[in-house]
């Protein structure tokens, strides 16, 4: 079994996974990952209400499924539980599952204040389980981490995601009816409201490809708050422009990924300059995509 939280499914977390189904593998066991729900910090006041995720439950659920594991135990994650002494984690909560093997990374820690570690597993274990350790996973000389994940995706910096998750970032959410602005100017969008589980690169313009009514398009999302039409800003708007593409798909399910930041969002003098600067971000991303498609061919 393999423990941790988990967020992002990253390439780090997914050594620690795929050692847990290698072990159970070798010895005939099902395999199995235990996550915890909501995030400690939430239950542990450190004033965060709601943290979002790179991986919302339903999307890590979905991601480890993925991955070929037979058993997925989601424990609530409540102010009893993180009081729990490091020997009764273990006791309750992998001897008391009759695991034969538990894999995590070097810094998982467990049981109240964290004081159980991956050093102090040996003894926790009354000798009724194995164990691995796996070690620091890196990527550019930095350790790849949730925190890392969350500082790019805070900065916009969506094209290094890649690297560090092992596949591009996703957002889930459906389309809803907007303004049909873009529509008036040349450009349809589909407006598209997303899970707020989910942490939203920052405002400007964006290279994605959608998935929406079972097939993949590439387009440019706009994320802000459309400053050349709206004087006050209410609500922060989701909008994809999908090249050469003509269905109605309001009410669908969409989920967005995120290749290449283009530019900031600006404040346009009128609908000729903005028409411009759209059609510029069109080229742009249409180049992007190209020489994506002209490395996968060699």
């Amino acid at each position: 079994m393999a423990l941790g939280y988990f967020d992002g499914v990253h390439r780090g977390h997914r050594q620690v996974i795929l050692e847990a189904k290698k072990q159970a593998d070798e010895q005939g066991l099902s395999s199995a990952v235990m996550t915890f729900d909501p995030h400690p910090s939430v239950v542990l006041g450190k004033n965060e209400k709601h943290v979002k995720s790179i991986t919302p439950l339903a999307e890590k659920i979905k991601i480890i499924e993925g991955m070929g594991i037979d058993f997925l135990f989601v424990v609530h994650f409540t102010i009893e539980f993180a009081n729990l002494l490091p020997q009764e984690f273990i006791d309750q909560y992998v001897i008391g599952l009759n695991v034969q093997h538990a894999t995590a990374g070097f810094d998982f820690t467990y049981g109240r204040m964290g004081k159980g570690t991956m050093e102090t597993i040996p003894f926790h274990s009354r000798e009724k389980f194995t164990f691995s350790v796996i070690p620091e996973f890196t990527e550019g000389n930095e350790k790849v981490s949730s925190t890392r994940i969350r500082r790019l995706l805070k900065e916009g910096t969506v094209e290094e995601l890649s690297h560090l998750l092992g596949r591009y970032y996703t957002t889930s959410g459906y389309v809803v009816h907007g303004d049909k602005r873009g529509r008036t100017i040349g450009f349809p969008t589909a407006n598209i409201e997303l899970n707020d589980e989910y942490i939203i690169p920052p405002t400007g313009v964006y290279a994605v490809r959608m998935m929406v009514s079972g097939s993949m398009h590439n387009g440019v999302c706009n994320v802000g708050y459309k400053p050349t039409f709206n004087k006050e800003a209410v609500k922060l708007s989701i909008e994809v422009h999908l090249f050469d593409f003509h269905k109605d798909i309001y009410g669908e399910d969409a989920v967005i990924e995120w290749h290449l930041f283009l530019r900031n969002e600006q404040k346009f003098s009128g609908i000729e300059e903005l028409v411009k600067q759209i059609e510029k971000d069109k080229n742009r991303a249409l180049e992007y995509f190209a020489e994506k498609h002209k490395l996968l061919d060699v």
